[in-house]
């Protein structure tokens, strides 16, 4: 019974700021009717655009009040351009309409019932107490046992009525919900924007990854490699004539060759770490932990395999962070936590340094987001100033 009443408590008040709101609604499409009507006169057509966004001041109070109702966020759905081409402004127009004709009803409903529950009530056993009987709240004139057994019924009823609020604020929210939220073409076209964005993203990224290795191996590895074939070619021909000078060729170009295979190595690492394939995605972030000069901590929830790519990009990640927290953050620990489930991979990297990352100041954390966006993955960033930073990153792997 408790909580039947404080679910009333909670609806009666929010259908009585309903009924607030519903006056703001009808004062919006009273200005929005007498602009209308000086359109042919050519004066409203100026004021028209303004008007329309100033009637979204009370649709967007609504808006939040049925997201808070409802305990889920109702994003907003209008777009770029002029509201008189936006599909939201009908749809704003429907409820505006919709809740001036229905809110101040809920609102004096919400009020009303309850406490002409409660007068009923009073007036059945307090009226031989008054001279000639007391006018109940329904125009009843209890001045009889018989009038107050009835009176007691229209409260009862009246009771009965007001547990019906949480229903009706319900409804309500529901309403402005189905009305005020983007419509399916909406969010698919915002999807399919999204999609898009991140796919170029993820193209640049891959092009701007090919150059790299093309540049490494091209000024590095090449290089190298072409030294030992002249080294060899010199030595070849000083064989004959110079022994000793041929074998110290011979030497240099062992030395060379053996710098190039480092190197080549070094480039293969960055394409896909030899670690993950030996010890997988846990083992190779522990492994990042124990080279780190920050004292790291690794947590591991969920350790089943994971796709390839989706590992890698875990992989770079770590690394890419370890390596900022070790430039910038002047931490003293680092925890790492790898967890999720066997479709999603969440990984979150927490240190005790100085805070204030911000993507836009070249730290490599839109790298990261990037990295995290071509797989439809997301990434949050906590960072005030003084600590402590957060990043979570959640990669889908597709299963």
């Amino acid at each position: 019974m408790t909580t039947r009443l404080r679910e009333c408590w909670s609806a009666a008040r929010y259908l009585v700021v309903g009924a607030g709101t519903s006056m703001l609604s009808i004062f919006a499409l009273t200005g929005l009717f007498a602009v209308l009507l000086l359109c042919p006169f050519g004066v409203g057509i100026p004021s028209l655009a303004p008007a329309i966004r100033l009637a979204r001041w009370p649709v967007g109070v609504d808006r939040r009040r049925a997201a808070r109702r409802l305990g889920e966020p109702i994003p907003e759905p209008y777009r770029d351009g002029s509201p008189l081409k936006d599909p939201a402004t009908r749809r704003d127009l429907a409820w505006l309409a919709l809740h001036a004709a229905t809110g101040l009803l809920l609102g004096a409903l919400a009020v009303g019932l309850p406490l002409g529950a409660v007068q009923q009530v009073v007036t059945a056993f307090v009226w031989p107490a008054v001279p000639g009987g007391i006018e109940g709240s329904l125009g009843i004139m209890v001045n009889s046992w018989p009038r107050a057994a009835l009176t007691l019924v229209v409260g009862a009823a009246m009771a009965a009525a007001t547990l019906l609020l949480p229903r009706a604020a319900r409804w309500q929210a529901r309403t402005a919900r189905s009305l005020l939220s983007p419509g399916p073409g909406v969010v698919l076209a915002d999807r399919v924007a999204e999609l898009t964005a991140t796919r170029a993203a993820a193209l640049e990224a891959h092009g701007a990854e090919l150059r790299r290795i093309e540049r490494d191996l091209h000024d590095g590895t090449q290089a190298r490699i072409a030294a030992v074939v002249l080294q060899l070619g010199v030595a070849g021909q000083l064989y004959e004539r110079d022994p000793a000078a041929a074998r110290d060729l011979l030497v240099k170009a062992q030395d060379t060759a053996t710098d190039a295979l480092a190197e080549l190595r070094t480039v293969v690492r960055s394409i896909y770490p030899p670690l993950l394939s030996e010890r997988g995605l846990a083992g190779a972030v522990r492994a990042l932990a124990e080279h780190c000069p920050v004292p790291t901590a690794v947590t591991v929830e969920y350790e089943a395999g994971r796709p390839a790519a989706v590992e890698a990009a875990a992989y770079f990640v770590v690394a890419e962070m370890l390596a900022n927290v070790t430039k910038h953050a002047e931490a003293s620990e680092v925890d790492i936590t790898l967890g999720g489930t066997a479709s999603l991979l969440c990984l979150e990297i927490r240190d005790d340094g100085r805070g204030g990352a911000d993507e836009s100041r070249g730290s490599g954390l839109a790298g990261i987001r990037r990295r995290a966006e071509a797989f439809d993955g997301t990434l949050e960033l906590t960072s005030p100033p003084g600590g402590p930073t957060v990043l979570r990153v959640e990669l889908p792997c597709g299963s």
